[in-house]
């Protein structure tokens, strides 16, 4: 996620993109080289060569440490986390709470990493960023790559033996992946960011079916694919965990809270529950992030106090397992 581009060299920043029908339309991510485990594509999954770049703000950053930490590679794979506040040179490297500097690198500001790559960069400047500290190059920024790297090509890397992309569920993943982005990941900022009342309208209403389905998807099953956590899991966790807090309010997303959903809600409190998922979660990076960076959204840039919610509060989801 990024609120600007690089041009000639500059830092542009807030410059969202839409249609003619003030509907937000996300760009495409632009680095895809693809990390193996026997290193046929150029790139092997080997401990202490990649360095992730993440914002605790941003969702799609969140999904790759909490497969870094479902897969246990926080000594394989180190991190760098800019601050929450994106200002006029778009992220930025700060000895801020919760903050871990470019060390790798040495860079103030995230876009000077594209630029390392290439000095005529005029792409988006987004995270997560994954890196190669041996062939000092971005490997990929697409976070649904990276968080399937991390499952399933550095198994000989991990000590864990958590698989969340398993033979025998892997089309209902990916299609459930799928299933999911448009009208939910995507879906908050489409209706956050719409500049005409028909998109917004549109948006929030897709938001709503959506997320009324996967409400009855689990009153049957404990994940969204059955009874373990999978890669779908993430992506719609990192989406929920920001909901009440911000898009509910930021986004217009106000129809009805994450709260008011028995089953998501439970479902979000257990995955919060799981064993080092915790530590990726940063409500107030989250919410700072938001209602700073945002100034077309909230030009006060006042960030609300609440909601108080309890991530932590006992669940009935193994129920099911």
């Amino acid at each position: 996620m990024g609120l600007g581009v690089l041009q000639q060299g500059k830092w542009v920043s807030d410059r969202e993109q839409e249609d003619e029908q003030g509907r937000f339309v996300r760009p495409s991510t632009t680095f895809r080289n693809w990390i193996t485990a026997d290193g046929s594509s150029g790139f092997k999954a080997e401990a202490d060569r990649y360095h992730l770049y993440v914002s605790l703000a941003c969702p799609w950053a969140h999904r790759t440490l909490m497969m870094r930490q479902f897969k246990d590679l926080t000594d394989a794979v180190s991190v760098s986390v800019v601050d929450p506040v994106m200002g006029e040179h778009g992220w930025e490297f700060s000895q801020g709470a919760g903050c871990i500097p470019d060390f790798v690198n040495g860079s103030r500001y995230l876009w000077e990493i594209y630029i390392k790559v290439d000095q005529h960069y005029t792409g988006r400047v987004t995270v997560p960023i994954l890196w190669d500290k041996h062939t000092q190059t971005i490997v990929n920024n697409e976070s649904r790559e990276i968080i399937r790297m991390f499952d399933t090509e550095f198994a000989a890397v991990s000590p864990a033996g958590f698989d969340l992309y398993p033979a025998d569920l892997q089309q209902v993943i990916d299609q459930t992946i799928d299933a999911i982005y448009q009208p939910i990941n995507n879906g908050v900022y489409r209706a956050g960011f719409a500049t005409k009342q028909s998109a917004y309208e549109e948006a929030v209403t897709e938001l709503f079916e959506a997320l009324d389905h996967w409400e009855q998807v689990l009153s049957q099953h404990r994940y969204l694919c059955g009874n373990q956590i999978t890669e779908a899991d993430i992506c719609l966790f990192t989406t929920l965990l920001r909901f009440d807090a911000v898009y509910y309010v930021h986004f217009k997303c106000n129809l009805r809270r994450i709260v008011d959903y028995p089953n998501l809600w439970g479902y979000l409190r257990d995955i919060y529950q799981q064993p080092g998922i915790q530590e990726t979660c940063n409500l107030d990076h989250i919410k700072r992030h938001y209602y700073i960076s945002h100034p077309k959204v909230n030009p006060t840039r006042l960030v609300p106090k609440g909601p108080m919610i309890d991530f932590g509060q006992p669940h009935d989801r193994d129920r099911f397992s």
